[in-house]
Protein backbone atom coordinates (compact mmCIF):
# COMPACT_ATOMS: atom_id res chain seq x y z
CA UNK A 1 0.00 0.00 0.00
CA UNK A 2 2.66 2.93 1.03
CA UNK A 3 6.48 2.38 0.77
CA UNK A 4 8.58 5.08 1.39
CA UNK A 5 12.17 5.43 0.29
CA UNK A 6 15.76 7.08 1.76
CA UNK A 7 13.51 9.93 2.95
CA UNK A 8 15.20 13.15 4.02
CA UNK A 9 13.76 16.57 5.42
CA UNK A 10 15.31 19.48 6.74
CA UNK A 11 13.54 21.72 8.67
CA UNK A 12 16.49 24.73 9.52
CA UNK A 13 19.51 23.70 10.63
CA UNK A 14 17.93 20.73 12.23
CA UNK A 15 17.41 17.44 10.19
CA UNK A 16 14.47 15.50 11.12
CA UNK A 17 14.27 12.88 8.17
CA UNK A 18 17.56 10.68 7.73
CA UNK A 19 16.70 8.36 5.40
CA UNK A 20 13.51 7.19 6.68
CA UNK A 21 12.83 3.45 4.79
CA UNK A 22 9.54 1.87 5.43
CA UNK A 23 6.60 -0.43 3.92
CA UNK A 24 2.88 -1.32 5.32
CA UNK A 25 1.56 -3.46 3.52
CA UNK A 26 -2.33 -3.21 2.66
CA UNK A 27 -4.81 -3.95 5.61
CA UNK A 28 -2.39 -3.85 7.80
CA UNK A 29 -2.05 -1.43 10.98
CA UNK A 30 1.27 0.05 11.98
CA UNK A 31 2.31 2.11 14.50
CA UNK A 32 4.97 4.32 14.41
CA UNK A 33 6.76 5.10 17.63
CA UNK A 34 8.81 7.57 18.88
CA UNK A 35 10.02 10.10 21.13
CA UNK A 36 8.33 13.36 21.59
CA UNK A 37 10.07 15.95 18.49
CA UNK A 38 11.59 13.32 16.83
CA UNK A 39 9.54 13.19 13.31
CA UNK A 40 6.83 11.46 13.77
CA UNK A 41 4.23 13.82 12.95
CA UNK A 42 6.47 14.87 9.63
CA UNK A 43 6.72 11.89 8.35
CA UNK A 44 2.88 11.54 8.46
CA UNK A 45 2.93 15.20 6.94
CA UNK A 46 4.56 13.47 4.08
CA UNK A 47 2.81 10.50 3.21
CA UNK A 48 -0.26 12.74 2.42
CA UNK A 49 1.96 15.96 0.45
CA UNK A 50 1.18 18.20 3.56
CA UNK A 51 5.13 18.63 3.34
CA UNK A 52 7.86 17.40 0.38
CA UNK A 53 11.45 15.90 1.57
CA UNK A 54 14.62 17.13 0.04
CA UNK A 55 15.25 13.80 -1.05
CA UNK A 56 13.72 10.33 -1.18
CA UNK A 57 10.27 9.18 -2.78
CA UNK A 58 6.78 8.12 -0.83
CA UNK A 59 4.95 5.16 -2.98
CA UNK A 60 1.23 4.93 -2.77
CA UNK A 61 -0.66 2.31 -4.31
CA UNK A 62 2.20 2.48 -7.12
CA UNK A 63 2.61 6.15 -7.62
CA UNK A 64 5.23 8.07 -6.46
CA UNK A 65 3.86 11.01 -4.89
CA UNK A 66 7.14 13.24 -4.58
CA UNK A 67 6.80 16.45 -6.95
CA UNK A 68 2.96 16.02 -7.71
CA UNK A 69 0.87 19.23 -8.37
CA UNK A 70 -1.91 19.99 -5.98
CA UNK A 71 -4.41 18.81 -8.61
CA UNK A 72 -2.57 15.39 -8.85
CA UNK A 73 -2.22 15.13 -4.88
CA UNK A 74 -5.78 15.89 -4.35
CA UNK A 75 -6.86 12.39 -6.71
CA UNK A 76 -4.43 10.34 -3.70
CA UNK A 77 -6.36 12.69 -0.88
CA UNK A 78 -9.51 10.60 -2.18
CA UNK A 79 -7.74 7.22 -1.20
CA UNK A 80 -5.89 8.19 2.46
CA UNK A 81 -7.28 9.78 4.96
CA UNK A 82 -5.96 11.69 7.70
CA UNK A 83 -6.85 12.31 11.39
CA UNK A 84 -5.37 15.38 12.95
CA UNK A 85 -3.91 15.31 16.28
CA UNK A 86 -6.47 17.89 17.36
CA UNK A 87 -9.41 16.45 15.11
CA UNK A 88 -8.92 19.95 13.27
CA UNK A 89 -12.99 20.66 13.47
CA UNK A 90 -15.09 23.59 11.74
CA UNK A 91 -16.21 25.09 15.06
CA UNK A 92 -18.60 27.31 12.90
CA UNK A 93 -20.51 24.06 11.67
CA UNK A 94 -22.62 21.35 13.57
CA UNK A 95 -21.06 17.42 13.61
CA UNK A 96 -23.15 16.24 10.54
CA UNK A 97 -22.11 19.31 8.54
CA UNK A 98 -18.38 18.62 9.66
CA UNK A 99 -18.95 14.76 8.44
CA UNK A 100 -20.17 16.17 4.76
CA UNK A 101 -17.85 18.74 4.34
CA UNK A 102 -15.58 16.17 2.19
CA UNK A 103 -18.37 15.24 -0.11
CA UNK A 104 -19.66 19.02 -0.40
CA UNK A 105 -16.16 19.69 -1.62
CA UNK A 106 -16.24 16.64 -3.86
CA UNK A 107 -19.14 18.12 -5.08
CA UNK A 108 -21.72 15.92 -3.91
CA UNK A 109 -25.49 18.21 -3.87
CA UNK A 110 -27.94 15.52 -3.48
CA UNK A 111 -29.56 16.14 -0.07
CA UNK A 112 -30.81 12.29 0.64
CA UNK A 113 -27.12 10.83 -0.34
CA UNK A 114 -25.37 13.84 1.84
CA UNK A 115 -27.82 12.50 4.93
CA UNK A 116 -27.90 8.33 4.18
CA UNK A 117 -24.01 8.87 4.01
CA UNK A 118 -23.62 11.39 7.03
CA UNK A 119 -26.33 9.08 9.06
CA UNK A 120 -24.19 5.72 8.28
CA UNK A 121 -20.93 7.37 9.53
CA UNK A 122 -22.77 8.16 12.50
CA UNK A 123 -23.84 4.29 13.43
CA UNK A 124 -20.15 3.84 12.96
CA UNK A 125 -18.73 5.99 15.17
CA UNK A 126 -21.54 5.74 17.94
CA UNK A 127 -22.53 8.87 17.52
CA UNK A 128 -26.30 8.89 17.04
CA UNK A 129 -28.56 12.39 18.09
CA UNK A 130 -25.28 14.09 18.27
CA UNK A 131 -25.56 15.14 15.09
CA UNK A 132 -26.81 18.85 15.29
CA UNK A 133 -24.70 19.57 18.17
CA UNK A 134 -21.48 22.63 17.62
CA UNK A 135 -17.82 21.19 18.56
CA UNK A 136 -17.74 23.33 21.62
CA UNK A 137 -20.28 20.95 23.32
CA UNK A 138 -18.10 18.00 22.59
CA UNK A 139 -15.62 16.16 24.90
CA UNK A 140 -12.88 15.28 23.75
CA UNK A 141 -13.70 12.02 22.38
CA UNK A 142 -16.41 12.59 20.55
CA UNK A 143 -14.19 15.08 18.74
CA UNK A 144 -11.90 12.42 18.02
CA UNK A 145 -14.69 10.80 17.00
CA UNK A 146 -16.07 12.85 14.71
CA UNK A 147 -12.73 14.41 13.21
CA UNK A 148 -12.32 10.23 11.91
CA UNK A 149 -16.00 9.98 10.64
CA UNK A 150 -15.48 13.31 8.32
CA UNK A 151 -11.47 11.32 7.47
CA UNK A 152 -13.55 8.32 6.16
CA UNK A 153 -16.94 9.17 4.95
CA UNK A 154 -15.10 8.92 1.48
CA UNK A 155 -14.46 5.36 2.29
CA UNK A 156 -10.25 5.98 1.77
CA UNK A 157 -8.21 2.89 1.31
CA UNK A 158 -5.89 3.98 3.85
CA UNK A 159 -6.37 6.08 7.43
CA UNK A 160 -3.46 8.17 9.02
CA UNK A 161 -4.28 9.03 12.86
CA UNK A 162 -1.70 11.59 14.89
CA UNK A 163 -1.93 10.65 18.37
CA UNK A 164 -5.67 9.88 18.49
CA UNK A 165 -5.49 9.24 22.12
CA UNK A 166 -3.68 12.44 22.83
CA UNK A 167 -5.58 14.10 25.59
CA UNK A 168 -7.83 11.26 26.72
CA UNK A 169 -8.34 9.80 29.70
CA UNK A 170 -7.77 5.71 29.39
CA UNK A 171 -10.89 4.71 29.21
CA UNK A 172 -11.52 7.14 26.41
CA UNK A 173 -8.73 6.41 24.88
CA UNK A 174 -9.04 2.10 25.22
CA UNK A 175 -12.75 2.83 23.21
CA UNK A 176 -10.67 4.95 20.84
CA UNK A 177 -8.27 1.86 20.08
CA UNK A 178 -10.64 -0.33 20.39
CA UNK A 179 -12.39 2.20 17.46
CA UNK A 180 -9.81 2.22 14.93
CA UNK A 181 -9.62 -1.97 15.13
CA UNK A 182 -13.14 -1.86 14.60
CA UNK A 183 -12.42 0.41 11.50
CA UNK A 184 -9.75 -1.96 10.33
CA UNK A 185 -11.83 -4.88 10.20
CA UNK A 186 -15.25 -3.55 8.50
CA UNK A 187 -13.47 -1.43 5.88
CA UNK A 188 -10.49 -3.19 5.46
CA UNK A 189 -8.22 -0.03 5.58
CA UNK A 190 -4.92 0.15 5.77
CA UNK A 191 -4.17 2.60 8.87
CA UNK A 192 -0.70 4.11 9.82
CA UNK A 193 -0.73 5.47 13.63
CA UNK A 194 1.40 7.90 15.32
CA UNK A 195 1.76 7.75 19.13
CA UNK A 196 3.68 7.69 21.76
CA UNK A 197 1.47 5.60 24.37
CA UNK A 198 3.28 1.98 24.05
CA UNK A 199 -0.45 1.13 25.71
CA UNK A 200 -2.25 2.23 22.29
CA UNK A 201 0.82 0.68 19.93
CA UNK A 202 0.39 -2.34 21.40
CA UNK A 203 -3.43 -2.99 21.32
CA UNK A 204 -4.35 -2.16 17.42
CA UNK A 205 -0.83 -2.72 15.73
CA UNK A 206 -0.18 -5.44 13.54
CA UNK A 207 3.40 -4.12 13.40
CA UNK A 208 5.32 -0.93 14.99
CA UNK A 209 8.20 0.97 13.59
CA UNK A 210 10.25 2.89 15.92
CA UNK A 211 11.26 5.89 14.36
CA UNK A 212 15.06 7.15 16.18
CA UNK A 213 17.37 9.64 15.81
CA UNK A 214 15.52 10.40 11.80
CA UNK A 215 15.36 6.37 10.72
CA UNK A 216 13.81 3.43 11.26
CA UNK A 217 15.45 1.70 14.38
CA UNK A 218 12.82 -1.08 14.40
CA UNK A 219 10.08 -2.36 12.32
CA UNK A 220 8.71 -5.76 13.35
CA UNK A 221 5.88 -7.17 15.88
CA UNK A 222 4.47 -5.66 18.81
CA UNK A 223 5.58 -9.18 20.38
CA UNK A 224 8.68 -9.30 18.72
CA UNK A 225 9.26 -5.12 20.57
CA UNK A 226 8.79 -6.37 23.77
CA UNK A 227 11.36 -9.22 23.09
CA UNK A 228 14.09 -7.48 22.20
CA UNK A 229 17.16 -6.71 24.74
CA UNK A 230 18.04 -3.55 22.64
CA UNK A 231 19.39 -0.82 24.97
CA UNK A 232 17.93 1.92 23.14
CA UNK A 233 14.13 0.44 22.55
CA UNK A 234 14.22 -0.91 26.39
CA UNK A 235 15.18 2.87 27.42
CA UNK A 236 12.29 4.16 25.04
CA UNK A 237 9.77 1.24 26.49
CA UNK A 238 10.04 1.74 29.74
CA UNK A 239 10.96 5.51 29.99
CA UNK A 240 14.51 5.78 30.78
CA UNK A 241 16.06 8.80 30.01
CA UNK A 242 19.42 8.89 28.46
CA UNK A 243 21.15 9.79 31.91
CA UNK A 244 19.67 7.32 34.10
CA UNK A 245 22.24 4.10 34.24
CA UNK A 246 21.21 0.82 33.37
CA UNK A 247 22.97 -0.85 36.53
CA UNK A 248 19.83 1.68 38.27
CA UNK A 249 17.51 -0.97 37.64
Amino acid sequence: MIAVRSLVKRIGQQEILRGVDLEVARGQTLAIIGRSGGGKSVLLKHLIGLMQPDAGEIWIEGQNIIGMTEWQLATIRQRVGILFQGSALFDSMTVEENIAFPLREAGERDLKVLRTKVHEMLEVMELQGEEKKMPVNLSGGMKKRVGLARSIIRRPSCILYDEPTSGLDPVVSDSINRLIRRLQKRFGVTSIVVTHDMKNAFHVADRVAYLHEGRIYFHGTPRELEQTDNAVIQDFLLGRSDGQLRVES
